[in-house]
């Protein structure tokens, strides 16, 4: 495959981080059926630059719900159309909570835990849930 940083420019971050925000938006709201706010975004590291002109794939699961809070993680690749290769390029989980039509937050419905992977991926979740609230706490007390 020819090195395509020598033949077409980057896309920015920052429309990457939009698509992250929107795909994992679209997860929130059609587990919940209830409009969805941002309340954070664990960190993002980008691994490899995507190249314009490449096809960028975004998929997002709900990983975690609790009362009215939900993760959902985020996985990008980049494709080059020609060759069909595909790259990973970055990760990240958003955390998000469904709200009423006053912006209050709401009850969400429980997450099924059908297969393996939606297991595995619930646990982690978890404890990255434990690990923000203790960061959270510890914040608050300094």
């Amino acid at each position: 495959m020819p090195n395509m940083a020598n033949n077409l420019g980057h896309v920015f971050g920052g429309v990457i981080l939009s698509l992250v925000d929107r795909v994992a938006a679209v997860a929130a709201i059609r587990h919940s059926r209830r409009p969805c706010v941002t309340v954070s975004v664990d960190r993002v590291d980008f691994h490899e630059p995507i190249f314009l002109g490449e096809l960028v794939i975004a998929r997002a699961s709900v990983n975690y719900v609790g009362r009215t809070s939900m993760e959902v993680g985020v996985r990008i690749e980049a494709e080059h159309l020609v060759s069909g290769n595909r790259r990973h390029t970055n990760s990240c989980y958003v955390t998000f909570v469904a709200i009423d039509e006053n912006g209050k937050p709401v009850a969400v419905r429980p997450l099924l835990l059908e297969t393996d992977d939606d297991r595995r991926r619930h646990g982690r979740a978890q404890a990255r849930r434990r690990r923000r609230l203790e960061e959270r706490q510890s914040e608050a007390r300094t």
